[in-house]
């Protein structure tokens, strides 16, 4: 599992779980949800009101496997957050001690409303039972972005789904759904 210091552990801005350390977070992510191992970013992205989810940042897209976010303007402001968070990454190991493979993904040009920087993010798409559904934001970058993310999942197609109107509203496609498991 993978989630961020800034989500599960920060005190100052949206404290879930004051009363928690790691080491108590992680026992109960192991107990409720089988977690063996958990795997700990810094920050999410800047617009991010969700204060660190790992969804606009990171995700695995198979067992050993994950896509991170990189900026490759140095003078924005996500691009040292995605850079620490890509670097833990690289250092990080999965259960059986063996590192994750670490595909970087380009972020898209920021996205502003009403002054406003949006989350704009090519981590945040969906998986479901037929298609990948990976938000688009009319940028270069959609492409090139789609094309890893096809590479990457190979059991069903990857779908771009305009999503500049969806982050309006602060997430996009994987912040909309609400995953429902099979009967």
């Amino acid at each position: 599992m993978i989630t961020t210091e800034e989500c599960l552990l920060n005190q100052s801005v949206q404290a879930r779980n004051p009363e928690l350390s790691r080491q108590e977070i992680e026992s109960v992510l192991r107990d409720y949800l089988g977690a063996a191992n958990v795997l700990w970013l810094n920050r999410g992205i800047e617009g991010d009101d969700t204060h660190g989810h790992v969804d606009d940042i990171c995700r695995f897209v198979n067992a050993r496997t994950v896509i991170a976010c990189r900026e490759k303007n140095s003078g924005d402001h996500n691009y040292r957050v995605l850079e620490e968070n890509f670097e833990r990454l690289q250092s990080s190991r999965l259960e059986d001690g063996s590192p994750i493979e670490v595909v970087p993904v380009p972020m898209p040009e920021p996205l502003v409303f009403k002054g406003r920087r949006l989350p704009a993010s090519y981590a945040n798409f969906y998986i479901a039972n037929a298609a990948v559904l990976a938000p688009t934001f009319n940028d270069p970058s959609d492409r090139i972005a789609l094309g890893i993310l096809s590479e990457l999942i190979t059991d069903r197609p990857v779908v771009g789904v305009h999503a500049v109107d969806l982050v309006w509203g602060l997430g996009t496609i994987h912040c909309m759904t609400q995953q429902q498991p099979k009967a």
